[in-house]
């Protein structure tokens, strides 16, 4: 129910739901309140004090403006709105005195500071400080904490603004960080001096409002003045996250969210933010060709001759990678079935039913998880497979929500009602009642997998049917939903695909093993288990480094931007079978990547809708016999799950540490 109040805001009057806090309503109204502490995302602390107004027929002194909500404000005495002014004599000298107060202790290592330029403290001293000082006692000094090889602490520059320790109990769900001592002495701490054990903990490097938590990778590499900065999508995962990529002439320096409220807030996963050291690594950027059981440098004229020759008049079947974007997958699969051959993007032999929308994306959308009250995961582990979903579950689950699980039991970071680990158990829930209920199903790859998948899938559709709620499909690999958009998918799925096959074209399938006997063209980034079984490697582009269309778990187009450019001669993905169609003599009906598009937007309107989740359509799935045995989960190692991640050495640490952190504790630990 609507509880609206008019309020004047510096001679401006609005009118904002009572609930509102005045910082939020000066926002409305187009003022900016310095603040430190406040975060939307956050739960209030009013610790800094540096958002204070003044609240005319108040307390003579100033009010805290994050902690004060609209209703509680006592209208005039003729019943006008109450008065609020955020820039009276009264709160410029308090905000002067609150800057005065945390500066105090603060070191002046502003030359050397890591967050130099983009520091809310250098900020707001500039706009609201004091040109002066009156502090001539020594300053505090504290011990720097190890978090772990992500996160680098310059603790004596801290303000105890709270938001790292709010951030990783209420969003990340670990309860390491926390306050301790009071007045001079009080200092943000981890409990017996752990390191972090969350896959989220890099946010708290963009909610720091001063130097006290950097990033460790990054530290002392660049100033931001210096950085290209270009706005992409994730890959590292199916959420597609909405993400900064910094570069620093040809180099990727750093990687950061941006927001958007239907996707991932304003967080990444520190998979996401972390791998750029695995784009330089392991890169793939010339042509090979292998010769007595050797690989050896060649240069594009040969090796696409070479490919063309090993591919003409042979059963040619085309494999679609984890990480391709939609217009290679959209190019392949013309090129391979123009020559009679098969294409499967389903590497992992997931049974999603092609053609049919709402089965393999589902009918829900991320943002659904805010207002569900009943949730349902089925063979999915969405803290390693989306953690920024996972903090959103969690999210659901701490305003009330119940969430059930069938699957292993894994720690979520939040409470869950054990359904059971196989399918008997699922069986028995769906022929539950759920009217009424309103559920959301979530369905990861690890219950799609097995010869049953399809049937995995009617029984969440049949539950939610029952419940009037929603489906949603939890894919681990970013090009899957575009991938079979577009129809690169095969009877029979990758078996069927590769039956017979004498030639495979790998466009970046590192997660499958091929046998010996067919002669293998490996197209990827990075040298991995695809270019090590290849005859022939042709160099392409990583995703920062192409144009790119990808579709998320939710079936959200959204564009992938350059941000740099390919390593010596490697290519963009869509280029190389571009050019070598017109090898075979079966020149593909395109020559940009605008043509391209408006090729695939034709024949697939929807992938023209940027940034719009689409209704999804399709055939009721039958709800038929489920198999035996428990469900499983898709990614293993959270931190080596496609060939960047197993590039970068900061991947392989941190997967390291989560392995000896999972390993039984012996006696005095």
């Amino acid at each position: 129910m609507s509880d609206l109040r008019k309020i004047n805001i510096d001679g401006q009057v609005i009118e904002v739901e009572g609930a509102m806090t005045l910082i939020q309503a000066c926002e409305i109204a187009g003022i900016e309140i310095p603040r430190f502490c406040y975060h939307e995302r956050l739960s209030i602390a009013g610790n800094c004090r540096m958002c204070l107004v003044e609240v005319v027929g108040g307390p003579p002194k100033p009010t805290a403006s994050c902690a004060m909500q609209v209703r509680d404000l006592r209208p005039g005495k003729d019943g006008e709105p109450p008065v609020v002014k955020t820039n009276s004599p009264m709160v410029k000298k308090a905000r002067e005195g609150v800057m005065e107060f945390l500066l105090i202790n603060h070191p002046l290592d502003c030359p050397i500071c890591d967050q130099g330029g983009e520091c809310d403290l250098q900020d707001q001293a500039m706009a609201y400080g004091v040109d002066f000082s009156r502090f001539r006692e020594p300053k505090r000094a504290t011990e720097d904490l190890n978090l772990g090889p992500l996160v680098e602490t310059h603790m004596t520059r801290c303000i105890s603004c709270t938001r790292c320790v709010r951030f990783t109990t209420e969003v990340a769900g670990i309860h390491q960080m926390g306050q301790t001592g009071r007045g001079e002495d009080a200092e943000i701490t981890s409990y017996l001096g752990e390191t972090l054990a969350s896959n989220m903990q890099g946010n708290i490097i963009d909610l720091c409002p001063v130097g006290a938590l950097v990033s460790k990778p990054y530290s002392f590499t660049a100033r931001p003045w210096e950085l290209s900065k270009t706005e992409s999508v994730d890959v590292m995962d199916a959420l597609g996250s909405n993400i900064r990529v910094d570069t620093k002439g040809r180099d990727v320096m750093r990687i950061l969210p941006r927001n958007h409220d239907g996707v991932n807030e304003e967080w990444i996963n520190d998979k996401s933010r972390f791998v750029f050291d695995g784009l330089r690594k392991q890169r793939l950027d010339t042509p090979y060709i292998r010769e007595n059981g050797k690989l050896r440098k060649a240069d594009w004229p040969e090796a696409l001759a070479a490919v063309a020759a090993a591919m003409t008049g042979k059963k040619v079947a085309g494999l679609v990678g984890d990480l391709a974007p939609v217009e290679a997958a959209f190019a392949l699969k013309q090129l391979v079935e123009g020559l009679g051959g098969n294409v499967e993007c389903r590497t992992d032999n997931a049974q999603l039913p092609a053609g049919n929308r709402a089965a393999y994306v589902g009918t829900a959308t991320i943002a659904d998880i805010d207002t569900a009250q009943n949730i349902v995961l089925i063979g999915t582990n969405p803290r390693v497979e989306a953690p920024v979903l996972n903090s959103r579950l969690r999210r659901a689950w701490s305003r009330g929500g119940d969430v059930t699980r069938f699957g292993t039991p894994v720690d979520l970071t939040y409470d869950v009602i054990e359904g059971g680990t196989g399918r008997d158990a699922l069986t028995d829930f769906a022929k539950q009642d759920h009217a009424g209920k309103g559920t959301l199903v979530i369905v990861g790859q690890g219950a799609l997998t097995g010869s049953d998948g399809e049937a995995v899938l009617g029984h969440a559709a049949q539950i939610a049917a029952s419940a009037g709620g929603k489906v949603l499909v939890l894919h681990t690999a970013a090009g899957r939903v575009g991938a079979m958009d577009v129809g690169a998918v095969t009877d029979g799925g990758i078996t069927a695909a590769i039956d017979g096959a004498e030639v495979i074209y790998n466009l970046g399938a590192d997660e499958v093993e091929i046998a010996a006997g067919a002669f293998v063209i490996y197209q990827g980034s990075h040298g991995d288990r695809g270019a090590h079984r290849a005859d022939v490697i042709l160099p392409a582009a990583a995703y920062t480094e192409e144009n790119g269309l990808f579709v998320n778990t939710e079936g959200r187009p959204q564009l992938a931007m350059r941000a740099s450019f390919p390593p010596g001669q490697a290519k963009e993905n869509w280029a190389i079978l571009r050019a070598l169609s017109a090898e075979l003599g079966a020149v593909l009906p395109f020559d940009s990547l605008a043509a391209l598009r408006r090729t695939l937007i034709a024949a697939h309107p929807h992938l023209g809708q940027i940034d719009v989740v689409a209704a999804n359509e399709g055939a009721a799935l039958d709800a038929g016999t489920l198999g035996s045995g428990d469900f499983g989960y898709a990614v293993k190692d959270f931190y080596l799950s496609n060939p960047i991640a197993r590039a970068s050495s900061l991947m392989a640490e941190l997967s390291a540490n989560a392995k000896l952190r999972g390993a039984e504790k012996i006696a005095a630990e």
